[in-house]
């Protein structure tokens, strides 16, 4: 059956969904989360196909807290499955200090995500406190590796990216990384930022996508590559390509594209990029992040003879 086609393409799968993240189990189910309008809550949803998302039943796993951490601007949650249990990371504000932005973790030892049992772990604490979120995890080489957006204790820009070693889901091991920081303009419209990693390996490398700029029309995607034989916790084993890979198509009605996750067709043959976007250019950037039509969108993809994702056609 196939799934994602150029007239799913053409639309969003499911609306007013930002920051989103698919995740295709071993159980041949398509999990999804992402950022609720109301950044209030942690939904989950599941189908046996990705256009069956769209129709899903979200069920709420997470609520915010009523005061104090964790209550408030509830952000880009991703649900991950490893060594036998769920863990949902989230960025969370709190209601003295909205944008005290830091990344937690939510764990549930059943085997069904969507059993009642959730719990709090606590914060995913980096080694020094500051604006942290957007927070992903992958295995490589039997070892676990965080990649997140932090502002660093320079306080320079809005957000860079770092990378560790996570000894376990839900810990850091320190010294934490720099991968990149905003350094060309156009990642530098509006805001100075490096955000939303994600993380695939293919052909050799080791590939971090992540978004820059502003949440209005100029956000776009990045990339960052490593050999996947070489030291990922080096910063010279990184490199930056020095252009966008994915930027708005105003022919397609599509805005602002960024902050994707990966996963694949059924068959695992097709490569899949699941992203936000907006249907039209105009936001004020002073309320954008409160504009609800960030909508959740998916988009096959190919590589090049060089061995590099293709996302843009």
């Amino acid at each position: 059956m196939i799934d994602v086609t150029a007239e799913t393409e053409k639309k969003p799968l499911i609306r007013q969904r930002a920051d989103p993240y698919m995740y295709f189990h071993t159980d041949g189910y398509y999990y999804f989360t992402a950022s609720v309008p109301e950044y209030d809550r942690i939904e989950l949803r599941r189908s046996w196909t990705i256009t069956g998302l769209a129709d899903a039943e979200p069920v709420v796993v997470w609520r915010k807290h009523a005061d104090g951490p964790m209550s408030w601007h509830i952000w880009a949650p991703e649900i991950h499955f490893i060594d036998g249990k769920w863990f949902i990371y989230f960025a969370a504000g709190q209601a003295q200090d909205p944008w005290y932005i830091r990344t937690w973790v939510l764990e549930c030892d059943s085997p069904d995500p969507f059993a009642d049992g959730w719990r709090e772990k606590g914060q995913l604490v980096p080694e020094w406190d500051s604006f942290q979120l957007d927070t992903t995890v992958f295995e490589h080489a039997g070892k676990l590796y965080a990649v997140w957006a932090q502002k660093r204790k320079e306080r320079k820009e809005n957000s860079v990216l770092y990378i560790a070693h996570m000894p376990n889901p839900y810990t850091i091991e320190y010294p934490q990384v720099m991968l990149s920081y905003p350094e060309y303009g156009w990642e530098c419209s509006g805001f100075s930022v490096n955000e939303g990693p994600a993380v695939i390996e293919r052909n050799g490398r080791v590939f971090v996508t992540y978004s820059a700029s502003a949440t209005d029309a100029a956000y776009c995607m990045g990339l960052l590559y490593a050999d996947s034989s070489a030291d990922l916790l080096n910063p010279s084993s990184w490199k930056k390509l020095p252009e966008p890979v994915f930027v708005t198509n105003a022919g397609r009605g599509i805005f602002g594209p960024g902050h994707n996750s990966f996963t694949t067709d059924r068959t695992g043959n097709i490569d899949i990029l699941v992203y936000h976007a907006r249907p039209y250019a105009d936001v004020d950037l002073d309320f954008a992040l409160y504009d609800p039509n960030r909508h959740t969108w998916v988009k096959r993809f190919t590589w090049n003879s060089d061995g590099f994702p293709v996302f843009d056609a």
